[in-house]
């Protein structure tokens, strides 16, 4: 043991998870077996091993997995499980972290595409919200199709009878085959880029499901949720659904009812057009015959049957309000000055000037207040009079009581 490093059991455990946790094969299996020892704790998680005649696989789904669950679990049952590989520290274990579960029945291919399409909706590539309206009227038609197939035709006829002279523009493509959902992605791409194409119809007719497979693919997909215009998936009969008809802004159970949904019935369209026009039509006449009854009425009115006379009876009215304003103002005015003089008279009588002219004198220490009493002042001290006209500087001789006044 000498110059060997010695590992605590949980350094050894987090060893393999790491190892396990990089490959990529355990970080998404599928594996295929008999449940025994199911078990539904309260937690809502369900704890069961997967067996077959030589090993058994300890697995665990939790509660928001299983809750999702479109079959009955028990013991004895044959599944397809997919998950992801990791060891449980507490136990020094390794179990199948289960996020799907399918019938064993079912074959891997379908059980990929059910994978693939839970992907793609997690991505909200199939949401609702993102789903364009198709135009009223489209100027251009895209068509992405085989060149040789029914379908091709079914589209041009129902197109040409609804809307004879609709401009149509074909992406030609194989619809099936190895090649398919490359060439179906890149007729796609060029529509969307051309300019002036307002809708595109994708599709083929009816077929095996490898037939349509090719409308099963992630990059067919991918190309119709990434094209600028809306997009109608038309792809086999009404009973099949693809992929491409999930993403897809509108989906046709055929592409004869794909070329109804893109493009309108002209004649349908002319007498709607006819229909409101006439509509405006009356609306228009209607405000007309409004407004002339407005100007007869305005005709007849006494202002534009006599306007001089009008003219004069409005000035005459004019000058009266004038005169009224004139005498109003005045009369304000009048009262006014009566009330202003009538104050001037009385603070005149109540002022100290005016009693003084009448003979009175103010005495008081020369810059102080006045004096009220005798008392206030004593002999030899100088005092000022205030006259009418002028002041005395005086000195005090003798001062005499309140008494000695009587």
């Amino acid at each position: 043991m000498v110059g060997q490093r010695v590992l605590a059991v949980r350094e050894l455990t987090a060893y393999l998870q790491r190892l396990i946790g990089s490959d990529g094969l355990l970080a998404n299996v599928w594996v295929k077996g008999e449940i025994s020892n199911l078990r539904r704790p309260a937690s809502g998680h369900l704890y069961f091993t997967l067996k077959d005649q030589v090993a058994a696989l300890r697995c665990v789904m939790f509660q928001n997995r299983s809750r999702n669950l479109n079959i009955s679990l028990q013991d004895g049952l044959e599944i397809v499980a997919r998950g992801h590989i990791a060891i449980y520290p507490r136990d020094g274990v390794y179990q199948l972290y289960v996020a799907e579960v399918f019938p064993a029945g079912v074959g891997m291919a379908t059980l990929a595409l059910k994978e693939l399409a839970a992907r793609l909706e997690r991505e909200g590539l199939f949401a609702a919200e993102r789903k364009r309206p198709l135009p009223l009227l489209p100027r251009r038609v895209g068509l992405v199709t085989s060149l040789s197939g029914a379908a091709l035709r079914d589209m041009v006829t129902v197109s040409r009878r609804r809307f004879p002279g609709i401009d149509l523009v074909l992406a030609p493509a194989t619809v099936q085959g190895d090649a398919a959902p490359f060439e179906l992605s890149r007729a796609l791409e060029l529509l969307g880029n051309l300019g002036g194409v307002d809708v595109i119809i994708i599709g083929r007719g009816g077929g095996s499901a490898e037939d349509l497979s090719a409308f099963n693919t992630e990059i067919v997909a991918r190309a119709i949720y990434a094209c600028p215009v809306p997009v109608i998936a038309a792809v086999g009969h009404e009973t099949d659904l693809t992929l491409a008809d999930l993403v897809a802004d509108r989906r046709a159970p055929t592409p004869s009812a794909a070329a109804e949904m893109a493009v309108p019935v002209k004649k349908e369209l002319e007498e709607r057009l006819e229909v409101l026009s006439l509509r405006a039509r009356k609306g228009i006449e209607h405000r007309l015959q409004m407004a002339r009854a407005k100007l007869e009425r305005l005709i007849k009115s006494r202002g534009l049957a006599r306007p001089e006379q009008e003219l004069y009876y409005r000035q005459q009215y004019l000058d009266g309000l004038e005169q009224r304003l004139q005498t109003s103002w005045q009369r304000q005015v009048t009262s006014r000055e009566q009330r202003l003089q009538l104050l001037a008279a009385r603070l005149e009588a109540a002022s100290p000037l005016a009693i003084l002219s009448r003979g009175y004198a103010v005495c008081r220490r020369p810059g102080g207040p006045s004096l009220r009493r005798s008392l206030e002042v004593v002999p030899g001290e100088r005092v000022e009079v205030v006259l009418s006209e002028g002041r005395l500087q005086c000195e005090v001789k003798d001062v005499e009581g309140e008494t000695d006044c009587v």
